[in-house]
């Protein structure tokens, strides 16, 4: 069988994969997309983002049904229809997909819906023995669920977040281990929805990822929600039992025990090497199995780039669409700019939502920056309280010049109002411009005038 080769290949058909095959495309005549998945796609439109946004969104329209008397409504009975749920996800994440695999398949690109496996330093054997080179490939096979080392939980018939957004029914109760956040997003919305859920983390607080004061205000919205909430949990064994499982753990020094019919595992997950033969390839991974990359994303063999969650640093879609463009124009010979991890933007979309973008205070303080920080709540805010969105805080965070370095938002549409914040630390805005903008009252986002003004009121 003759051996193909090609300009640039791409293992794997997400957001990453497909933006750096199209990024190459551009300049490059030849170029291969590699996926072996049941359906094309990626993550993020199948089985992330898309889905698992759409069924929070109607959770939250439901939430806010349920609270009508609040708002002086009177709405008798508002409660879920999993199966038209479940359609209308379907018929959405349709629209995206459709999309994406009109672009894969275009002539464009040669696909190959096949598993790829590197047998040396620059060629691929795909699994009906068809060897395929190129002057540079592109790894983007993305993430799975990881099994941590619970007793019983290896081979545990239990759910993953994938089979949380297929569902068509109401489970009457779940048991979530994990708190990051596809933990959190998926407890809120399971809880939301009507199921009855205990949420087990073995760290001190949920959402570590964020500062200690946002999971605070998180873990204060889900107890008022009725989630059963265990943080600072030791997990001693997880079993099949009749009528579901039972997981035993250890919280506050005494032994627990909770039995649920359904199990969620959402204690995170791990970079999609295996199989990859990277070790043939010369491609070194980190010791969070993360593939060791540079500012390039180019790997330790310099013909082979990665990007995505296989790569890391942050499993975040825009993220890997910005390696997947820079590890491609850098292979194909263009000026490339390493993607700023300084002004990264992250959202977590539990409600209230936590938003942050730049440096947190945290890092500041870690690296010696002297700062200045200021704080307002959403609880003394006009449109916040007619919203009934009291839950949170905006903070700025500004070098001592004022220049805004970065900034948290932990509160309603957190995800959408940290964009002006975001486009402050990219372009290094000092408060003292951010003062003139019009902040129009009475809006959610007029809230970060107040912090932005003390700020300022403290520079010299």
């Amino acid at each position: 069988m003759d051996t193909q080769h090609f300009d640039y290949i791409v293992i794997g058909g997400g957001s990453g994969g497909y933006a750096a095959a199209r990024t190459a495309r551009e300049t490059r005549e030849r170029v291969a997309i590699i996926d072996d998945a049941e359906e094309l796609g990626g993550l993020c439109i199948l089985k992330g983002c898309m889905p698992s946004k759409t069924l929070i969104y109607s959770a939250e329209v439901l939430h806010l049904a349920q609270k009508g008397k609040v708002f002086g409504l009177d709405i008798p009975k508002a409660r879920s229809d999993m199966p038209a749920l479940h359609e209308r996800k379907l018929e959405i994440i349709k629209e995206f997909s459709d999309y994406r695999q009109e672009q894969l398949r275009s002539d464009r690109f040669t696909l190959f819906r096949s598993r790829a496996k590197f047998i040396d330093e620059g060629t691929i054997e795909l699994s009906d023995g068809t060897k395929l080179t190129a002057d540079h490939f592109m790894i983007a096979t993305g993430s799975k669920v990881a099994v941590p080392p619970v007793e019983g939980l290896e081979g545990l018939p239990c759910w993953t977040s994938d089979d949380v957004l297929d569902l068509d029914f109401l489970p009457e109760k779940v048991i979530v281990l994990g708190g990051g956040i596809v933990a959190c997003e998926l407890a809120q919305f399971l809880r939301r929805v009507g199921a009855e859920v205990v949420q087990i983390q073995r760290s001190p607080r949920i959402l570590k990822e964020t500062s200690p004061e946002a999971a605070e205000v998180v873990e204060k919205a889900f107890r008022d929600e009725g989630i059963e909430l265990f943080t600072d949990t030791e997990l001693q064994s997880v079993e099949q039992a009749e009528g579901g499982f039972v997981v035993r753990f250890k919280h506050g020094g005494e032994e627990q025990l909770v039995r649920a019919p359904y199990l969620l595992n959402a204690l995170g997950r791990r970079p999609a090497t295996d199989g990859l033969g990277l070790e043939e390839a010369g491609v070194e991974l980190r010791e969070s199995g993360h593939i060791k990359c540079d500012g390039m994303q180019r790997t330790s063999n310099p013909k082979i780039y990665a990007c995505g969650d296989v790569a890391g640093p942050h499993e975040i879609v825009h993220i890997a669409i910005m390696q997947g463009e820079t590890a491609a124009k850098h292979a194909t010979g263009r000026s490339a700019e390493a993607v700023d991890y300084d002004t990264l933007l992250g959202v977590v979309f539990t409600d209230p939502q936590v938003a942050n973008v730049g440096l947190s205070e945290a890092e500041l303080k870690e690296r010696g920056i002297d700062h200045l920080s200021a704080d307002y709540p959403f609880d003394d805010h006009g449109k916040s309280i007619l919203m009934e969105a009291k839950y949170g805080y905006v903070k700025v965070l500004a070098d001592t010049k004022g220049v805004v370095l970065g900034a948290e938002c932990v509160g309603k549409d957190a995800g959408e109002l940290i964009h002006a914040m975001a486009v402050a630390v990219s372009l290094k805005a000092n408060v003292r411009d951010l003062l003139k903008v019009h902040w129009y009252h009475p809006t959610l986002s007029e809230i970060w005038s107040y912090p932005i003004e003390d700020i300022r009121d403290e520079l010299k």
